[in-house]
């Protein structure tokens, strides 16, 4: 089969290339998908780089969707032929989903009205966001910032705010600002005059505020934002000034996994009620371009290979 696969740690375009290897086995309790689509994330970029490290080689594409081939011995709940998505395990084998065949481990069924393609965007936004959105625990009527609203993982946590009841307040430059906008989130944009704009907007400090963004100094607006409260600023991001300045982080938590999410919010996005931008599609041969434009800082959404597959 195609992979796109590492060798050596390194920065992505130099160590990342697209392979012949063998298709993988799945072990007990885990399954094969033929891949239709799998989704691009900055974390697949810091494998490169060593996070995570393991025995290499090791693959790239954390965010799977396709029809399942094989299944590992003591598997129940899913069946050859079924539509499935989920993260890619790429700890276990030296493939993971940027592949013609992926092993999953953790996974739903993706239910009619909900496209492979969508699917494929959706397993890391949905499960950072909904970690991080349950650790904070907003309550009806509760106002949630989130900063860094155009990113997925951000886009993700102003859905989840909202279906959990929550008045949401989002940061986000022009590109979604309208569709946060129209999904009920009270919309600001980001740089000067943030602090007092957002404050003006929650008639003082949001009870709660969830940073998406990219590290960037950002902590000490937002503990401003909270009035001086540290403890109502969590980031899934910025671990090293949080820890710093007393706020809550993604490392300082006990994060709660779900794996009944993953169906859950496959069946809200079957239904219109959840979704996952996606900017662009890619043949697997098309992986520098969709790895350009992923690292280039405004991907506007998720960037999708489609092994197999054509442009789209």
């Amino acid at each position: 089969m195609k992979t796109i696969r590492f060798h050596t740690y390194g920065e992505p375009a130099e160590v990342l290339r697209l392979e012949e290897a063998d298709i993988p086995n799945p072990l007990p309790g885990h399954l094969r998908v033929k891949v239709h689509a799998c989704g691009l994330n900055p974390a697949d970029w810091a494998l490169c780089r060593g996070l995570f490290p393991g025995e290499l080689p090791r693959g790239v594409g954390l965010d799977v969707a396709g029809i399942v081939d094989a299944l590992g011995e003591g598997v129940t709940g899913a069946a050859v032929g079924d539509r499935v998505y989920g993260p890619g395990n790429f700890a276990a084998y030296p493939s993971a989903g940027a592949s013609d065949f992926a092993i999953l481990d953790r996974w739903a069924l993706v239910p009619e009205g909900l496209d492979l393609t969508q699917a494929a965007a959706m397993p890391m936004a949905v499960e950072t966001a909904y970690l991080h959105v349950e650790a904070l625990d907003p309550k009806p009527g509760q106002t949630l910032m989130v900063h860094g609203a155009g990113t997925m993982m951000g886009y993700a946590a102003v859905q989840i705010g909202l279906l959990r009841g929550a008045k949401v307040i989002a940061t986000a430059g022009e590109t979604f600002a309208g569709r946060l906008r129209a999904l009920g989130a009270t919309v600001t944009p980001y740089g000067e005059g943030m602090v007092e704009r957002v404050r003006e907007i929650a008639d003082g400090a949001p009870d709660l505020i969830l940073d998406a963004s990219r590290p960037n100094g950002v902590i000490p607006d937002l503990i401003a934002i909270a009035g001086g409260d540290a403890r109502r600023v969590m980031t899934m991001t910025d671990f090293a000034s949080a820890a710093e300045l007393g706020a809550r982080y993604s490392f300082g938590e006990t994060l709660v996994r779900r794996d009944d999410a993953f169906a859950q919010f496959a069946q809200l996005a079957a239904e219109g009620r959840f979704e996952i931008p996606i900017a662009r599609t890619y043949p697997l041969d098309g992986w520098r371009e969709a790895l350009e434009a992923s690292l280039g800082g405004h991907a506007h959404g998720k960037h999708i290979l489609l092994p197999g597959g054509t442009r789209a």
